[in-house]
């Protein structure tokens, strides 16, 4: 790892990964000196270098440089108990005395201002990044805050009190005035820009949590704006900011709330994680990598969370490592742009060079002192290595799927689409899959993996919105109205349902209302790598990544309906590799409802049967056996399938 000096492995208290909390601070410091030499004058603003500035533009960026590792430094002294021996606090504490300037105080030769921060704005980036400050300022107020110039706590307080004056985009982004306002309302009153303890801060605070209410749907999980949008945010926005702030004020009431909420949340969420330390490739600001730890940490601090110390470290460790190890860190010691190393197709507009730096979320944990148990007792298993489980989270509508065997995790998604409420968006490669995965990404050019389309005058269809039709014991369901060119195709439903078991797939699609002889294409997962082989075998598909080394093998088996089966490279990778292929399935449809099922397998074995594994159709009906002799047995109904299951 670039400019990072880590002390040695420690097995006896972290077998699994090696990692204890002086590699946690380790890591910390070497991130915030490598950003430290992109300051510019007064270390207001940290424009780092990258392929493109974000939509907000390069003033916007450096101030994501300067909030984001602040935010880092911020965790780093905090946990430190106020130690601070690189002087971290006074090399931001002179940011804030000059990001908060007048804008007019200093031009270079080009006129422009080269200082001071952007206003907040309504929907605008610095908003975002208020929050952090905010919260940045919040831990380190003993060190930091107290010790301010009262002029520079002035400008500070009134360019932060923006925030609450302003109206975020309507989703997760109500957390940034609240977390403003919640610093704002413990640091006291300023008259001159309207702030009391009874006024606009807590009144930021109240609103924030009123706005995230109407999205909670129950069991730990919110949906993001969207009607239907899950991903990482539920755990680095939606749980962190309300939790930590119940923890900071010692509100006991706030926190019985939003840490059982929590602890509900991580019960599903743990089991999202590979044995590699891999979190789910699913979801958009990937690049903020392993910020997935955030509410691993969240649930340890607060004392709301069903892990034992020993399962939260490993976890949370093994996130770190997982892209340390994989060349996330470049040359010069920065967070590139992308999941390994650079990967443009998982970055977002508003994702400048600085924005990886969010990761800083996952260092959450060393405000814990390291007496506590979290660091101190030995790592334990993931739920991944403790055996196979077939999940359902049927508020997003997912089913999680693991093998310990090769500690892989697989996400199918009957239930997250991203789609607004009121528009038709072409499906993100992100959100709109039937499955993810912690070993695979999605394919981002050409015909996608892990879709079930029709092909309409040689353009395949969209999933568009998914309608969830529920998840149970080894299954989950949804409905769809394929779309091409975002319009509906007349009459047309899809009825899509997964059976799961060990590292096996049944994968079912009712299609009523299509035109007879419609073409429909299946495909399954896509593996990528250095280096990837395919081959057919009659019914069969197939394709693997790193054959000689690490195998992980994609294989696709027609049951019902499919009439030829086939393996394709792909022109481009995917985030986890440069090469990919994936198999895939065609068929036709009938005269009337027309059903599709098939056999997958995503694993690191290198067999590419199916033994022991029996399914029989009858009309709308699927019979499943087991290799380890269970059963289901599913009617498969456009309006409510009935699903079984036997031991």
């Amino acid at each position: 790892m670039p400019s990072i000096q880590l002390p040695p492995e420690d097995r006896r208290l972290s077998p699994h990964t090696g990692w204890t909390r002086p590699h946690w601070e380790a890591v910390a410091d070497g991130l915030l000196a490598a950003v430290q030499k992109f300051a510019g004058p007064g270390h207001a603003l940290i424009n780092l270098p990258g392929p493109r500035p974000s939509i907000s533009g390069t003033r916007s960026d450096g101030l994501e440089g300067f909030a984001r590792t602040f935010l880092l430094a911020a965790f780093r002294v905090a946990g430190a108990g106020g130690d601070d021996p690189h002087g971290l606090l006074p090399w931001y504490a002179e940011g804030l005395a000059a990001g908060t300037r007048t804008p007019t105080a200093e031009r270079d030769l080009t006129g422009r201002d080269p200082v001071s921060w952007l206003a907040i704005g309504d929907r605008n980036q610095a908003m975002v990044e208020a929050a952090s400050i905010a919260l940045a300022l919040r831990l380190t107020r003993p060190w930091l805050w107290d010790r301010l110039d009262e002029q520079v706590r002035e400008r500070t307080r009134a360019w932060l009190a923006d925030a609450l004056h302003h109206t975020p985009v309507d989703n997760n982004w109500w957390l940034f005035p609240f977390t403003v306002g919640a610093f704002l309302a413990e640091t006291g009153s300023l008259a001159e820009v309207g702030l009391d303890h009874d006024g606009p801060a807590r009144a930021a605070v109240e609103r924030g949590l009123a706005k995230i209410e109407q999205w909670y749907l129950g069991d730990g999980w919110y949906t993001d704006g969207r009607p239907r949008a899950f991903d990482h945010y539920n755990g680095w926005a939606f749980h962190l900011y309300p939790v930590l702030h119940a923890h900071l004020a010692g509100d006991r009431e706030l926190l019985d709330t939003y840490g059982g909420r929590l602890a509900a949340h991580l019960d599903g969420y743990a089991r999202t994680f590979g044995a590699d330390g891999a979190p789910m490739h699913q979801g958009r600001s990937l690049t903020y990598r392993f910020a997935a730890a955030t509410p691993l940490w969240a649930g340890a601090l607060t004392g709301h969370t069903p892990l034992a110390p020993g399962a939260t470290r490993r976890l949370a460790s093994g996130t770190l490592r997982y892209f340390l190890d994989r060349g996330s860190l470049q040359p010069d010691g920065l967070l590139s742009l992308g999941w390994f190393g650079p990967h443009p197709p998982v970055i977002q507009s508003y994702s400048g060079p600085a924005s990886p730096y969010w990761a800083s979320k996952g260092f959450l944990g060393l405000l814990l002192p390291p007496d506590h148990p979290v660091w101190t007792e030995p790592e334990e298993a993931a739920p991944v290595e403790r055996g196979d489980a077939v999940l359902p989270l049927t508020r997003p509508g997912w089913l999680i799927q693991s093998t310990a065997a090769d500690g892989l995790v697989r996400l199918h998604n009957h239930g997250s689409d991203d789609q607004p409420a009121d528009e038709v968006l072409p499906d993100d490669p992100l959100y709109a899959r039937l499955g993810y995965s912690t070993v695979t990404g999605p394919r981002h050019d050409g015909p996608p993996d892990n879709h079930f389309g029709l092909v309409v005058g040689g353009e395949l269809s969209e999933r568009g919105r998914i309608r969830p039709l529920g998840a149970g014991d080894g299954w989950a369901a949804s409905a769809h109205h394929p779309r091409i060119g975002g319009t509906e195709l007349p009459g047309v439903t899809v009825t899509s349902l997964v059976l799961a078991s060990g590292a096996d797939e049944i994968h079912a699609h009712l299609v009523t209302g299509a035109a007879p002889g419609t073409e429909v294409r299946h495909s399954g997962w896509a593996v990528a790598g250095d280096a990837v082989e395919t081959w057919t075998d009659g019914p069969r598909a197939g394709a693997a990544a790193d054959p000689e080394g690490a195998r992980l093998t994609s294989v696709l088996q027609r049951v019902e309906g499919y009439t030829a089966a086939e393996a394709s490279r792909l022109l481009a990778g995917t985030a986890f590799g440069p090469a990919g292929a994936l198999p895939a399935l065609t068929g036709r449809t009938g005269s009337g409802p027309s059903l599709f099922v098939s056999v997958a397998r995503l694993s690191r074995s290198a067999t590419r049967s199916f033994d022991g594994l029996q399914v029989r159709t009858d009309g709308a009906l699927i019979r499943v056996v087991w290799p380890d002799g269970s059963e289901h047995e599913a009617l498969l109904d456009p309006d409510a399938p009935t699903i079984r299951r036997k031991d």
